[in-house]
Formats: structure tokens, sequence, C-alpha cells
């Protein structure tokens, strides 16, 4: 049993007992999320496509750690110009463990 969830943007294939980092998800350490942009789920063979989400699927997930990226550098120039800029990004992001696809 797997699913594929939209989250911050971004698609995921999910099964339980797997662990994922997605964006900034809000919850304590520790705590109960559930994850309701489900766009597929596959069950013993039975494939089931939403339009564009499948309505009633959620995904129940533990919130394991908040925690920030590695930085990132993001450099401008223009030549001949002595025009120079550096900043430095570190996205958020959450580990969650996901527990079980209820459709």
């Amino acid at each position: 049993m797997y699913a594929v969830i939209r989250s911050g943007g971004k698609q995921y294939r999910v099964a339980p007992g797997q662990t994922i980092r997605l964006e900034k998800v809000a919850g304590e350490v520790g705590a109960r999320v559930e994850l309701g942009n489900v766009l597929l789920v596959e069950n013993d063979g039975n494939v089931q496509v939403g339009n564009p989400l499948v309505t009633n699927a959620k995904i129940e997930a533990t919130v394991v750690e908040h925690d920030r990226a590695k930085k990132i550098l993001v450099f401008k120039k223009k030549r001949k110009k002595q025009y120079r800029r550096t900043h430095g990004h570190r996205q958020d992001y959450t580990s969650v463990r996901i527990d079980n696809i209820l459709i």
C-alpha cells in the first residue's frame, strides 16, 4: 500500500512506516498530524487516482523533528561593473513518520 501526497508544492510517494522530510509543518515533536492532499492511493493492485484529490483519503503521520537544511549560497555578479552579492538560505523542514493511510 502506498500513496502520493502533495505538500509544500512538491509530491511525495509515501508508505506506512516510512520517514520523509516535508516543508515546515505545524505541530510539536511527537504530535500526530493529518496530511489531506492525497493525489493517488494504491491498495493491493487497486489504484485510485484523484481528480485532483482522492475524496476521503487521509494520511496519518507523527512529527519526528523540526530542523533546517544545509545552507545554500546564492551569488550574483555582473562582470565589469564591480557588482557582487552573496546571500545564504537555510530551508526549514519537518521530518514525519507515516503511520497509516486511510481511504
